[in-house]
């Protein structure tokens, strides 16, 4: 999976990029079919978010993270999207039509 990363008002550095890497590999390993996840943290006063976006079963599924911590929030993106992605796959296999026994 690629992880498309890029900031607002902070730089990206090489911890930041191992936290996102070891976050969001958990999810690559339960949806391998998840192609790429594009990330961005912002950094404003107060306030530091983290916004992930991906294509998923032809839905484009988004989540923000809001908190005080940078690796917090990039945690908290990590298990919304985890979990966004599990209420995805779960909307697409209950709606499949049962075969009929013959």
């Amino acid at each position: 999976m690629q992880i498309e990363l890029s900031g607002h008002h902070v730089e990206i550095t090489d911890a930041i990029r191992e936290a996102v890497k070891s976050r969001f590999n958990k999810i690559e390993s339960h949806y391998p079919q998840l192609d790429s996840v594009s990330l961005t943290l912002t950094v404003e006063p107060n306030v530091q978010s983290a916004e992930a976006t991906t294509q998923y079963l032809g839905a484009t599924l988004a989540v923000k993270a809001e908190g005080q911590e940078m690796y917090a929030v990039i945690a908290d993106a990590a298990k919304k999207l985890d979990s966004a992605l599990s209420h995805r796959k779960g909307a697409q296999t209950s709606h499949r039509p049962k075969a009929a026994n013959m």
